[in-house]
């Protein structure tokens, strides 16, 4: 009798329940949207209303992501973001 197969252990960033899933690339995703939110802003001369349209981009887009953890978004001292 053949010993039985191993059953492949999930790729980096994917789940047993969701195997083509891909943390990592979500999270690309998450920064290109706040890349392109704050573009449109890009020679306005209001960086607060950049950096808003990017954390409103990337928090709408987190919310989508099926995971359990704490995400922290800010420049912290920098500009008290």
């Amino acid at each position: 009798m053949a010993p039985e197969p191993e059953e492949p252990s999930p790729a980096a960033g994917a789940t047993v329940d969701a195997p083509d899933r891909n943390l990592a690339l979500e999270l690309v995703r998450v920064t290109e949207v706040a890349a392109l939110a704050s573009a449109r802003w890009v020679g306005h001369g209001d960086k607060e209303s950049a950096d808003q349209a990017a954390v409103d981009a990337m928090r709408l887009l987190l919310d989508t992501v099926s995971m359990d953890g704490i995400v922290v978004i800010g420049e912290g001292e920098k500009d008290e973001a």
